[in-house]
């Protein structure tokens, strides 16, 4: 009788993991599946079928015994660089508290993928951490199987996203040094296969496998590739200046990414990241597809609208994170209003589900703009990210500035502020039944931190009066879009 294995997948919320979650459920009569979530809420409305849903934090050494027992593989998917703190430190104390887990549980092998690169001194932060965590998860004793890739093409990765921005956008791009620079795209459907193609290894010492795909090309290169793709014709210059924190400002206005993670992601950018053992070739049946077969499939998946899974989508990706503990708030300000249509609640939510994203936000969308725009030169994600689905909302989805923390529709839609803001604020719309109609009741909420907090508050109070109320009523007008009026409840 063959035992089956039981296996964990951390970073389920992310762009790899919530790739590697669907395909392993196909195999469910092969392993034990088990997900680790932080907000397994934010997952569990992600995962069709019956699966082990565990909250454990990587931070919080306490919560990961219960995560790890009775484990034999651990894929290990998680990184920092979203954080607004230190990521290097982040990422150092969560790969030790996983790694001490691991080994008081008996986890047999660890599955991780991390980042091309030489090491040496010129590294840049973000690919000398991920070569880091491959060693200290080495710590636990298990077998490590570490998997280095350098750019992923994938319909909502996070470097398909900024080709496609750039090139949609500008017909004529400013190259800084970075644009040049030697990579290896890999397709995230070869990522996945390797991954994948881990778990049927002989148990041994642990390895690290460089993957990649055939061709070593640039950011330009890429960019040319996607272009032609798309028909379009692009004018690149290359200049010899720009440093880390222009281009991430500049990629911050005109892809999804917002300043902080650009700047990251550029200082990586001065490094190649080219595969130099071909050993992964020589231990997996696998021949990685070519970069012009990965953009054209990629591109499939973009001309659907939306991709199943989104690197902005991931919980750690939010340059707002939710820390507040032992932080003293003052009372909740609230800023509620109500509005009736005689419209069955089904046709009262449907705007309410459509908003963000290419949709907008029904009222002062230059404004909306202006804001996403500041909160991008303080480093969050300003209104870069839209929506996963054109519809469709998840608890767990991105919604632009805002987090979908709950939805019960035709009923509730409640969001959470991933802006920069000094304290915590959410947005909820509630459908009531009222006669023949429905009240829309919109409720903005915020728990101010300190003086600073109490001031901002009522520095856009007044703004808040303006664009709330003119948007809660351009939400009925589409609601009653079809000939219904719009009329109060009768007495």
């Amino acid at each position: 009788m063959t035992i089956r294995q039981n296996i964990l997948i951390t970073g389920g919320t992310g762009y790899v993991g919530g790739r590697l979650i669907p395909l392993l459920l196909k195999r469910k009569n092969d392993f034990n599946l088990r997900l680790m979530a932080r907000v397994p809420e934010y997952l569990r409305a992600r995962v069709n079928g019956d699966v082990d849903i565990v909250q454990g934090d990587v931070t919080k050494p306490d919560t990961l015994s219960a995560c790890l027992t009775g484990i034999d593989t651990a894929f290990y998917l998680i990184h920092s660089m979203g954080s607004g703190h230190d990521f290097e430190d982040e990422d150092r104390l969560a790969a030790r508290n996983f790694a001490e887990a691991a080994k008081a549980n008996g986890v047999k092998r660890i599955v991780y993928l991390g980042g091309l690169g030489e090491q040496d001194e010129s590294l840049s932060k973000h690919l000398r951490s991920r070569h880091e965590v491959g060693a200290i998860l080495q710590e636990s004793g298990a077998q490590v199987i570490e998997f280095r890739a350098s750019i992923v093409i994938g319909s909502g990765s996070l470097s398909f996203e900024l080709i496609r921005a750039l090139v949609q956008k500008l017909p004529v791009m400013i190259c800084p040094k970075w644009v040049s620079t030697a990579a290896q795209p890999i397709a995230i459907e070869d990522v996945l296969a390797y991954l994948t193609g881990a778990l049927d290894l002989e148990a041994g010492e642990s390895c690290v496998y460089e993957i990649g795909g055939p061709d070593q090309v640039s950011y330009g290169d890429l960019m040319r590739e996607y272009a032609r793709q798309r028909g379009l014709k692009r004018l690149m210059i290359p200049v010899p200046f720009l440093s880390a924190r222009l281009s991430s400002l500049w990629l911050g206005l005109v892809t999804p990414v917002y300043a902080t993670i650009g700047r990251k992601l550029v200082e990586s950018l001065k490094n190649p990241t080219v595969v130099n053992d071909n050993s992964a070739l020589e231990t997996f049946p696998l021949r990685p597809m070519s970069l012009e077969a990965a953009i054209g499939r990629a591109l499939s998946k973009e001309d659907q609208e939306f991709a199943s899974t989104r690197w902005q989508d991931a919980v750690s990706s939010s340059q707002a994170p939710r820390r507040f503990g032992g932080e003293q708030f003052g009372n909740r300000l609230v800023d509620c209003r109500t509005t009736y249509v005689n419209l069955p609640a089904e046709r009262a939510f449907a705007p309410i589900q459509r908003m963000g994203g290419k949709t907008g936000w029904y009222y002062g969308n230059f404004l909306w703009r202006i804001r996403g725009f500041m909160d991008l030169l303080v480093g969050g994600p300003g209104l870069r990210r839209g929506r996963r689905h054109p519809v469709e909302l998840n608890v767990g989805d991105t919604l632009d500035c805002w987090r979908v923390e709950k939805i019960d529709p035709p009923r509730m839609l409640r969001l959470y502020a991933e802006m920069r803001l000094p304290g915590r604020a959410w947005l909820e719309f509630v459908v009531t039944p009222n006669g023949k109609g429905c009240e829309i009741t919109q409720t903005a909420m915020f728990d101010p931190v300190g003086l600073f907090g109490l001031c901002y508050w009522y520095s856009i109070w007044p703004l808040h009066q303006f664009i709330f109320a003119g948007m809660l009523r351009r939400i009925a007008e589409a609601a009653t879009a079809n000939g219904v009026e719009h009329q109060p409840p009768l007495n």
